[in-house]
């Protein structure tokens, strides 16, 4: 059996299986295909670098854990500006204080240097596992008595709206690949220089205020974006 049909039966070995489950030995894996082990070892390592499968030294060879999924669609009528990522998703708050916008944040958020900002940063977690870092920046003075708990629980957008009467309206949100530096690694709990998605999004009111700038990492072995492209048909 060729290296190519190993890895499709492998895969679906690995669609049969729950995300994180153990996979049998490679003994066993050889005899119930019937190649040789050096064969499988090798379709298993192509499987791993393409992120299906996770090989840990001493405990064996796992399906890796389930990818959460981000639809890119318009969200009408909802203080989202993409739909709701898959799973359950709670933050834990590890920075909050007040800091002067400076010159390079003032630019950013288009206030004056010396305008407060609150500047949070909670790390986004999901089926109990770390899955992006946010660092958030509000003008303090549209949220004077917001308080580190409101990052915790519920969404910011509506607790702009209903609390502050700030209405987010519109958004512009940049993204790239980038690498975990040593602090990013230790909150995601992966190892430093891990493969990551950084988002920019910078978000104004119906008076177009900018009224938060956000910078977001992503882990890049659990998280992936899913476009819906609509093709003109009249078009060559």
């Amino acid at each position: 059996m060729r290296r190519t049909e190993v890895k499709e039966r492998l895969r679906e070995l690995i669609e049969q299986r729950q995300a994180g489950e153990v996979l049998p030995s490679e003994r066993a894996l050889s005899t119930e295909l019937g190649v040789s082990r050096p064969t499988l070892r090798a379709a298993m390592d192509e499987l791993a670098h393409d992120g299906l499968l996770v090989r840990e030294h001493g405990r064996g060879t796992f399906t890796a854990p389930r990818k959460i999924s981000q639809d890119l669609l318009p969200a009408s009528g909802s203080d989202q500006f993409a739909p709701p990522a898959e799973g359950h998703w709670t933050s834990r708050v590890v920075d909050f204080h007040t800091i002067p916008a400076g010159a390079r944040l003032g630019k950013r958020l288009e206030v004056s240097p010396s305008r407060p900002l609150v500047a949070v940063t909670r790390v986004r977690i999901v089926e109990e596992a770390p899955m992006a870092i946010e660092r958030i920046l509000v003008p303090q003075d549209l949220v004077p008595d917001i308080a580190r708990g409101d990052f915790e629980s519920g969404s910011f957008y509506e607790l702009l709206r209903t609390r502050y009467e700030v209405v987010p309206a519109t958004a512009v949100q940049i993204t790239e690949p980038t690498v975990t530096d040593a602090d990013e690694a230790v909150l995601l709990g992966v190892p430093q220089y891990s493969p990551a998605l950084l988002f920019e999004r910078t978000t104004r009111d119906t008076g177009g205020r900018v009224i938060e700038y956000t910078r977001s990492i992503y882990r890049g072995d659990r998280y992936r974006i899913t476009s819906h492209l609509k093709f003109d048909h009249t078009s060559g």
